[in-house]
């Protein structure tokens, strides 16, 4: 059986990468430091830069890849935003990493050197749109901010700064699926067929971008849910350059729901469970409130290992981006691919798996509230509780980052009325 090769955070994965057609050429490639800008100048402007909008990629494994994130912006199936903005008259600059693990404030300073070449080569005065999906969002946020504190670096000249479904307040991975990532990678990670995706899953997760963005961490099976020291440093080092940009307009997205309602995930159900050759009586619950032993994990043959949580949120069915992750078996999500491992470890998943959970919980996305608060996770977002100047919520809880009509066409309008 051939085992998938997947992405813990990313759009597309890289066993299906290989399907996605090529985008087209590029009018101009920037190579930058500890990245690459792809730009593509709109029909209207005759291949000059006038009206840019930088858009940066997110976390995944490895470098950007430009047909990824062509097929993400432009041929998903739902909104064709890269050309909705050259109809507008905006040049679009997508905005690509070296190693898109690597800490936020080091990718900020490859945002940094996008936004400074960009200024070198646009033609008139018109302001700047920058910002990003995902962990973009905090990478252009972080640039911004430090472009305005560093008296060697030029005025950014950005009017619109813009996040999609970015985890502003951190983002969500059930501590019972962190805990068997590295539980798996720990008795299996020397397996000649499953080792090196699961080797990629536990290095993912320990990764600095991710620990920078993960409200909850634990770098290994046994370890203690809590805020990585890279998320401490950074959330501290984002604080002294003020938070956000200023003198700038700042809008956000989210694919969750304002209302508060949940996406369905019950607190406390068993999300996945599997009994065979290589795992004994072992499963992962939903996140519940209060005191929860989250996972039970028994190699055949071993001793089992609890993995307890205390003083969590009741946050996987949180209304927010859902953790969704393609695959050639399909889209299973976050317990989902899960129980995809148990299956390709030789065990027998039992029926009624809950697929996916909360990532982005729709309060992170649009800054209005702290994810530890379990009220605040489900109560109906108010227009002015968020950070952003203005905001967008999606109308149902869908894929982290999933491009749509309704929000794509909200982000347009308001570039458009930017001027």
């Amino acid at each position: 059986m051939s085992v998938p090769v997947v992405d813990v955070w990313g759009q597309v994965a890289p066993g299906a990468r290989s399907a996605l057609p090529p985008a087209p050429e590029p009018h101009e490639e920037w190579v930058l430091s500890g990245g690459t800008a792809w730009v593509y100048y709109s029909p209207l402007n005759r291949r000059q830069l006038i009206r840019p909008v930088i858009l940066s990629d997110g976390f995944s494994s490895g470098s950007s890849e430009l047909d990824q994130l062509w097929h993400g912006l432009e041929e998903n199936g739902k909104y064709r935003f890269i050309s909705e903005l050259h109809a507008t008259g905006r040049d679009v600059i997508i905005l690509g990493y070296t190693d898109r693990t690597a800490s936020i404030t080091d990718n900020a300073d490859t945002a940094v050197d996008c936004i400074r070449r960009t200024l070198a080569e646009r033609v008139g005065r018109a302001k700047l749109v920058v910002g990003g999906f995902s962990m973009g969002g905090l990478v252009t946020r972080y640039a911004l901010a430090k472009m305005e504190n560093d008296p060697t670096l030029p005025d950014h000249e950005t009017a619109l700064y813009l996040s999609y479904d970015t985890p502003h307040r951190g983002a969500w991975l059930p501590v019972g699926v962190q805990a068997f990532t590295h539980f798996a990678t720990d008795n299996w990670g020397e397996d000649p067929s499953l080792g090196p995706v699961l080797r990629q899953f536990s290095g993912l997760l320990n990764s600095p971008a991710a620990k920078q963005m993960a409200r909850w961490h634990i770098d290994k099976a046994s370890g203690t849910p809590e805020q990585a020291a890279e998320r401490v440093a950074f959330l501290q080092a984002l604080d002294e350059l003020g938070g956000w940009p200023r003198a700038i307009r700042k809008i956000g997205v989210a694919n969750g729901v304002d209302t508060g309602d949940s996406n369905g995930v019950e607190a406390g159900a068993t999300a996945v469970k599997c009994d065979g050759a290589t795992l004994h009586d072992t499963w992962i619950k939903a996140q519940a409130q209060g005191e929860q032993v989250v996972a039970r994990l028994q190699k055949t043959g071993g001793e089992p290992v609890s993995v307890r949580t205390s003083g969590l949120p009741d946050i996987d069915g949180a209304p927010g981006g859902l953790f969704t992750l393609p695959t050639p078996d399909g889209d299973p999500g976050s317990f989902g691919l899960v129980g995809l491992l148990m299956t390709y470890l030789g065990n027998t998943v039992a029926p009624g798996v809950i697929t996916t959970s909360c990532f982005i919980p729709s309060i992170s996305a649009v800054a209005a509230g702290d994810i530890d608060d379990p009220k605040a996770l489900y109560q109906e977002i108010a227009p002015g509780s968020s950070e952003l100047d203005a905001f967008l919520c999606a109308g149902r809880n869908e894929g982290h980052t999933t491009i749509t009509a309704e929000l794509g066409e909200w982000i347009v309008n308001e570039i458009v009325s930017t001027e």
